[in-house]
């Protein structure tokens, strides 16, 4: 009895341990760990400048029936990347900006990505600056700031602030997202265990260790997230 538990739990390892130790396996998890993380860090720095950007465009001619157009234009681009799948703007994306073979698989990821998060982080930056007393609009102008300096000095931070946890969450998804990178040649942590899965004729288990790696760094992240927001909460006590 003891022998046949020592088979099923020798059978049960196997697939693991020739997935992710020999050839040094493990080293591609972790390039691809790496190239999963750049593309995340680069595509959120990018997602908040277009955020931050169209959002202020929203609230500042949101009254201006003379830059309306502005307007139009941020609801369009918001409207056309919440409304389509992701995997389809990757490929729209890559063909339509990417067309060299020797282009960095680091800046392909990363734009495409930030494109798409920058629609969620608009709407996030907005309801940001929403929720900011407009009172504290009126003290800035009445300190001598005009409207722009105003939004910088006293508005955005708060603002930012506010929104910091779902801008940390934005992050999370967008870690999980880039799963799809592959469909565009980037080879991140996805690509890393199918290629070993395809090496190894074994396309399960080098999936199975990938999404371990996905669930341990999301599951650190969503703690560091935690702990930001407590201390935020007590720095506003």
């Amino acid at each position: 009895m003891g022998g046949q538990y020592l088979s099923m739990v020798t059978d049960f390892i196997k697939p693991f341990y020739d997935a992710f130790i020999p050839e040094h396996r493990y080293m591609n998890y972790l390039k691809g760990l790496w190239v999963t993380l750049q593309i995340s860090f680069f595509a959120i720095l990018l997602g908040i400048v277009i955020g931050v950007t169209i959002a202020v465009i929203k609230v500042t001619v949101a009254d201006k029936k003379k830059f309306i157009w502005l307007k139009v234009i941020c609801d369009v681009y918001i409207t056309i990347i919440r409304g389509t799948p992701l995997m389809l703007q990757l490929l729209i994306i890559y063909n339509l900006i990417f067309t060299a073979r020797d282009t960095n698989e680091i800046l392909v990821g990363a734009v495409c990505f930030g494109i798409n998060s920058g629609a969620y982080v608009a709407e996030i930056i907005r309801g940001g600056i929403e929720s900011v007393d407009s009172g504290q609009m009126e003290a800035g102008r009445s300190l001598g700031f005009h409207y722009m300096q105003t939004m910088r000095y006293i508005i955005m931070p708060q603002a930012i602030k506010n929104v910091l946890p779902a801008i940390g969450n934005e992050l999370i998804v967008l870690i999980k997202e880039t799963a799809v990178a592959g469909v565009i040649a980037v080879s991140d942590l996805t690509m890393a265990a199918q290629n070993i899965g395809a090496v190894n004729y074994d396309i399960l288990t080098p999936l199975y260790i990938a999404a371990a790696f996905y669930l341990v760094l999301v599951l650190g992240l969503t703690r560091l997230l935690h702990i930001f927001e407590r201390r935020l909460a007590q720095g506003d006590r």
